[in-house]
This record gives C-alpha cells, sequence and structure tokens, in this order.
C-alpha cells in the first residue's frame, strides 16, 4: 500500500459538442486557477464532449486533436492531468482516457464495456478495448476506467488484479431520476469487492436529450463516501489520498428527487439555449398548468429578461386563464402579451366552411385553433431569433393529445419527458422555493380549452391511472395482462396502448427535450411508426382472456 499523499482536483465541468477549442480553453483556465494538485482529473471524451455521435467518424477531427495534444503535452509541464479523448489507431477509434504529465503521455486506457442501449449507441462508434491499464503515479498505482466500464464488476476485478490501488474513472452519465442512487450502489459494490478506494468524476451540462448531472464522488475502500460534488453545478473538488485511505473532505448536501430533477430541467434550458447561440425564448402562456411550470424552468435558466410570453385567447379560453397567465408574467418579471386568435381562425373557417359542408364538427375546428396559436408563435420565434419553448408533457405526447404544427411547434421541449402527475410535484416544488406559479393554476382542473367546458379526463383517463399505464407499458414494457393484473381498467389499458402505438408519428416529428424518465420518448424508446404489433398484442390478449375464463 502507497504511503504518499496525492491530491486531486476533481473537474466537474461542462464542455461542449465539438468546441475544441472552448473545451481547452476550459481546461487550461481550470489548471491555471488551481493550487496544491498532483493530479487534475476531467470528465469522459472532456476534451470534445460527450456523446460526439457521428462527429467522431470525421477524419478532420483527429487534425484538429493532433494539433491540440501538442498543447496538452505542453500544458502537462505544468499540471499532470487525466483526460478523455477519442483516439483513432490502426484503422480503430476508440472512447480513451490519456494521462498527461510532464510533457509526456504516460498511459492512455480504451474504455472495455461499451453501452449500447438506451440512448447510448457507443458500438456504432468506437471499438472496445480489452486490457486494463494500471499507471504508477506518485507511489500509486492507479487503474483507470471509462463511465460504464463501472457497471461491469469483471472489468474492475480485472484492473484492481493488474495491481491498481486506486480506481481512476472518468465519466459522462446522464441524469435520470433515482440514477444518483442506482450509481451509489454500483461503485460501492466495486469497492467492497476490491477493497479499493474509488474516485468518480462525471461531466454536468446539457446535450440535446441529455442532461449531464455532475454528483462526482470519491468512495473509501469499503464504500464510504469521502466527497462529494453538486448536483448540476460546475465545481473543482479536491482529494487527498494517503496511505491508501482518502481523506475525509466536502460533501455536498443529496438533493430530493424533485429538487434534482428540476435543477435537471433547469440547466438543460440554459445549455440549449446558449450553447445555441439563441438570444432568449419564447412560449405560449396558456394560464395552465405545464406552461406554467415551462415558464418557471425557462426563468430560472435564462432570468425574465430573456423570456417572452404571449397569451393567445379564444372564444373558449376562460377569463381566470388569461388572469392568472397575465399574474405569474407580472409576478416573474417576463414579457408578456395578449394576441387574440379569433380573426384568424374566423378566416380560415370562411375559407374552409365551403370545403367543410355536410361534414360534422370535430377535432378539426379544435386543433385549427392550436395551428392559429403556433402560427403566431413561429413567427414571433422567427421575427427575433428567440427559441420557442414548446409546453407539452410526456403524459400528452404519450396519448397524442396534442397538434401538429399547433401546440407542438418549437425546438425544445422542457417538459417533454416529465409525466403529468410529476409536473403538479414539481410546481408544488417550484413554490416551495418561492412563488412562481398561481396556486389556482395547480388546482384548477386541467383543460385545453379547445371546446366549451371541456376538460382533460373528457377524452383521458384520469391522470394518475394514465400516468401508471403510461410508466407500466413504456418505460416497463409490460403486456396488457400485466398491466390488468396491477389493477387498471381493461378499457383504459387497451385504449391507452392504442393511442400510444397510434401516435408514434406525432413524437417523432416534435421538438427534442431533456430525459429525466427511464425511457423517454426519442433515443430510449425507437418503435417503427408502420407496424402491424399493436394487433398482435390485442389478439394475445384477447386469447389469453378467453383460455382464463374457460378455465
Amino acid at each position: 500500500m502507497a504511503h504518499h499523499v496525492l491530491q486531486l482536483a476533481l473537474a466537474q465541468l461542462n464542455f461542449k459538442v465539438g468546441d475544441l477549442a472552448g473545451n481547452l480553453l476550459k481546461i487550461e483556465t481550470a489548471i491555471q486557477s488551481t493550487t496544491n494538485c498532483d493530479l487534475f482529473v476531467f470528465p469522459e471524451l472532456a476534451l470534445t464532449g460527450y456523446p460526439l455521435q457521428d462527429l467522431v467518424n470525421r477524419p478532420d477531427l483527429y487534425i484538429e486533436l493532433e494539433q491540440i495534444t501538442a498543447r496538452l503535452l505542453e500544458l502537462s509541464h505544468q499540471q499532470a492531468f487525466l483526460i478523455g479523448l477519442p483516439v483513432r489507431e490502426n484503422g480503430a477509434t476508440y472512447n480513451a482516457v490519456s494521462l498527461f504529465s510532464a510533457g509526456q503521455i504516460l498511459a492512455t486506457y480504451y474504455k472495455q464495456n461499451l453501452p449500447n442501449y438506451g440512448v447510448f449507441d457507443e458500438k456504432r462508434n468506437f471499438t472496445a478495448g480489452a486490457e486494463p491499464t494500471v499507471i504508477d503515479f506518485k507511489g500509486h498505482r492507479l487503474g483507470l476506467l471509462i463511465c460504464e466500464d463501472l457497471w461491469s464488476a469483471e472489468v474492475v476485478e480485472q484492473t484492481c488484479a493488474a495491481g491498481a490501488n486506486v480506481i481512476l474513472a472518468v465519466n459522462a452519465s446522464p441524469y435520470e431520476i433515482n440514477k444518483y442512487k442506482q450509481r451509489m450502489a454500483i461503485l460501492t459494490a466495486r469497492c467492497q469487492e476490491n477493497k479499493v478506494p474509488l474516485i468518480y468524476v462525471n461531466a454536468i451540462g446539457g446535450q440535446d436529450e441529455l442532461v449531464f448531472d455532475g454528483n462526482s464522488v470519491a468512495l473509501d475502500q469499503a464504500g464510504k463516501l469521502c466527497v462529494r460534488l453538486p448536483h448540476c453545478e460546475e465545481r473543482i473538488g479536491h482529494v487527498v489520498i494517503e496511505a491508501g485511505q482518502i481523506a475525509p473532505g466536502q460533501i455536498a448536501p443529496e438533493l430530493s428527487e424533485h429538487a434534482a430533477t428540476y435543477e435537471a430541467l433547469v440547466l438543460a434550458v440554459r445549455d440549449y439555449v446558449n450553447k445555441n447561440g439563441f438570444p432568449g425564448v419564447i412560449l405560449g402562456l396558456s394560464g395552465g398548468i405545464d406552461s406554467a411550470l415551462t415558464l418557471a424552468i425557462a426563468i430560472d435558466a435564462l432570468g425574465a429578461e430573456k423570456v417572452h410570453t404571449v397569451m393567445m385567447p379564444y372564444t373558449y379560453t376562460a377569463e381566470i386563464s388569461i388572469e392568472d397567465a397575465k399574474k405569474q408574467a407580472i409576478d416573474m418579471g417576463c414579457a408578456f402579451d395578449i394576441i387574440p386568435i379569433k380573426p384568424m381562425v374566423t378566416s380560415f373557417m370562411a375559407e374552409l366552411t365551403p370545403l367543410f359542408a355536410k361534414t360534422a364538427r370535430d377535432t378539426t375546428e379544435e386543433n385549427l385553433q392550436a395551428r392559429c396559436r403556433g402560427t403566431v408563435l413561429m413567427a414571433l420565434s422567427n421575427k427575433y431569433g428567440k427559441l420557442l419553448l414548446t409546453t407539452g408533457n410526456k403524459s400528452e405526447l404519450a396519448v397524442g393529445y396534442c397538434t401538429l404544427y399547433g401546440d407542438m411547434c418549437g425546438g425544445f421541449g422542457p417538459i417533454k419527458d416529465i409525466p403529468k402527475t410529476l409536473v403538479y410535484d414539481l410546481s408544488r416544488y417550484r413554490n416551495s422555493l418561492g412563488l412562481a406559479i398561481p396556486e389556482r393554476v395547480i388546482v384548477r382542473p386541467p383543460s385545453a380549452e379547445l371546446a366549451p367546458d371541456q376538460k382533460d379526463e373528457d377524452s383521458l383517463p384520469p391522470y394518475d391511472i394514465l400516468d401508471g399505464i403510461i410508466d407500466g407499458y413504456v418505460e416497463q414494457d409490460m403486456s396488457i395482462s400485466m398491466l390488468v393484473a396491477q389493477g387498471y381498467p381493461e378499457e383504459h389499458v387497451i385504449r391507452v396502448i392504442q393511442l400510444i402505438e397510434r401516435n408514434e408519428y406525432k413524437r417523432q416529428q416534435g421538438a427534442v427535450g431533456p430525459k429525466v424518465t427511464k425511457r423517454n420518448f426519442n433515443k430510449d424508446r425507437r418503435i417503427p411508426i408502420t407496424h402491424g404489433y399493436l394487433q398482435t398484442m390485442l389478439a394475445s390478449y384477447k386469447q389469453t382472456r378467453v383460455s382464463d375464463e374457460e378455465n
């Protein structure tokens, strides 16, 4: 066991995919701002940002990396550091981490356990490494690992068998509800299995649908937490290892799930807007809870001066909806305009009436209202260059309770992976920090206000039932029989599943938004638009039910 003191700086920083010059500057700034450090540890693919997706296949990327590597070698005379970067060797591309010190690359490790599920496609872009890497550094034997490697007991065991007495793992692990607890269970198990301390450095930041949450930690050989960096915040933390033991250090508070989820949504909006260079955002503020929560997130992310809200009333819009929307905008200090859409709807209907002759009024007329609103918002977005935020939640998107080219218009959906029941929980959480959402908005029965006295439950099951079915079917792959056995009414289960499958075409045309649940509607769940499996499921369920009745 080494008795030398090893001082580490854990660089939990926010890197931008593809911005090699900007990321290098961030690395240099971090190093130059820190003293009394033997080794800086940066996250997975910090130099290029993560995930690079098919950008990693571009030959010119490696020309840029070669030039930057020369600068990193110079920088290593000032400070040793461990950094993630892609490496191309003999025609293969690796997700790698290299230790730079005194003008040399002392070691490079290739990630062995490439995730290829959910939002991850690493086997598409990388070749898996096959060997552990252990490096002698300042009297310690450092075993290098990258993110998913930690989820493999075998990979960690091989690294320790190769002589590691400290594990250094660099990560770009995205946020998900309950993910921190899952991570900690895995990390604790790896420490206890191998009787080795473990340093886990995670990135933070929003990248399209992913949010990297930080929560970097240092655990001793028994798996005891010694250091923890904050959730969703950039931070450089310090860890001291002496005589094989990690000295107790600063432990940031562990947030409640509602607090952690809300902060992840705020970070996602801030980074999507700022990294893509938008001057601000615009959104339709209806007086309902979804747009109210979206507004609170946007203002917390960007500041009220960068948020513009528009209320677009029609014949069926309740006066209290206008009042509540205006009150929230005024209370939160953002721009607010009212643009009635009745003249637009009337004009469209005048032109369409001859073509609609001998047809009954249906959702076509309702959708026309939503599409007028979408046109207004898109016009303002185009004119002022602001990003239009969509305000739909996961429950609505699941069953298609939304209008293409209407309320689905926009470039980013902050709550698209938030079930309706969680929308209420997050709204109450946000109000616990200071009133942001009028109480009447939270307690009113939800309504799209596209028809007289309309309520969501006129068309959908109660949201607690709807969200339970969506969770079971989408996130847990439960069958119809399993959901009915859970106590959900058969008619609701069948109808909701039919709606989910029939509305895939809508979801594939919708805006990107941050993933927080186990399985979001984007890369996590890849379903063909055209398929006949719905009929297969229904036939199988009917056959099972008949068999049960006969028995």
